[in-house]
């Protein structure tokens, strides 16, 4: 079994609100209108196919605070399924008790959430287990959608994948426009980078994208830490690799596909960054299954 690191919470909290208060800004007409006030149901979350979970801790927030806006009371039970590991469809993930109002109203956006999240972990892991035979590692990109990037972060460790610098402010990546604009004003490339290497903290990494072998002599001579080979051809992967010569990091990154992601770590790179592990992952089919139970008020 997978153990990633614990999920965001204050991200998890952030993102539940938000959906919650677009999903019922004035509350659920629906149930609100049809099930009693006192009524209680005992629901399972079951898989209605094979994935990889991430994320459950979603579920157990959306009950609380769904909880919390109508003035129920909603418990869920974990199952023996927790994030990073495996599920088949027809295994039951967690249990919420409590009640009706409540849980219906939460129960679309915890399976929204849940949904997606599983979905990155387990394409996560199909692209990390097309690799598992190299010594490179499959990370993800700031292709993420907003404000659910360190949900989806948090999904890609679950799936057995790394994590790319988290925002603009915690490393240096400088890319191809950046590089265009310095080589425009006829500036020396490598003394940009040792200016930028003296101008930011000696903590912080410094990685440079390149789109052509002939630019790596200028990155290398400035001592970064890592190189992004982009849209490089298999052979130039590893020609870069061969060139580079253990001095930095490798990474390869543009358009990897699962089906090409196994023959580009083969180079020897030792990173391979992937924007479809955020932008492409299919939802796992997941449902939220009710039975209705006895409550305050005897409700059936």
């Amino acid at each position: 079994m997978t153990r990633a690191l614990p999920a965001p919470t204050a991200e998890i909290a952030a993102a539940v609100a938000r959906a919650l208060a677009e999903d019922a800004p004035w509350g659920d007409v629906t149930t609100e209108a049809l099930v009693p006030a006192t009524a209680s149901v005992h629901a399972v979350l079951r898989a209605r196919e094979p994935g990889v979970l991430a994320g459950l801790d979603v579920v157990a927030e959306a009950m609380t605070q769904s909880a919390a806006l109508t003035g129920g009371a909603a418990v869920t039970t974990l199952g023996a399924h927790r994030d990073g590991d495996r599920f088949d469809a027809g295994d039951d993930l967690a249990t919420v008790t409590g009640s009706a109002h409540a849980i219906l109203r939460a129960e679309r956006v915890a399976l929204n959430l849940l949904q997606h999240l599983c979905g990155v972990a387990t394409l996560t892991a199909r692209f990390a287990g097309e690799v598992a035979h190299t010594g490179a590692r499959v990370t993800d990109t700031r292709k993420t959608t907003p404000g659910l990037r360190g949900l989806e972060r948090h999904a890609v460790r679950c799936g057995g994948g790394s994590n790319h610098r988290r925002t603009l402010s915690d490393a240096v990546l400088v890319k191809d426009n950046h590089l265009a604009m310095i080589t425009s004003a006829g500036a020396d490339v490598t003394a940009a980078l040792l200016a930028l290497r003296a101008a930011v903290p000696h903590t912080t990494a410094v990685e440079v994208e390149v789109d052509r072998l002939d630019q790596l002599p200028a990155v290398l001579a400035a001592g970064v830490d890592a190189v992004l080979l982009d849209n490089f051809t298999l052979a130039d992967l590893r020609a870069g690799v061969a060139q580079v010569a253990g001095q930095a990091l490798v990474e390869a990154s543009g358009g990897v596909r699962l089906e090409t992601v196994g023959a580009v770590a083969e180079t020897g790179v030792d990173l391979v960054s992937v924007g479809a592990l955020t932008q492409a992952a299919a939802a796992v089919d997941l449902g939220l299954d009710v039975a209705v139970g006895s409550g305050a008020g005897g409700d059936r």
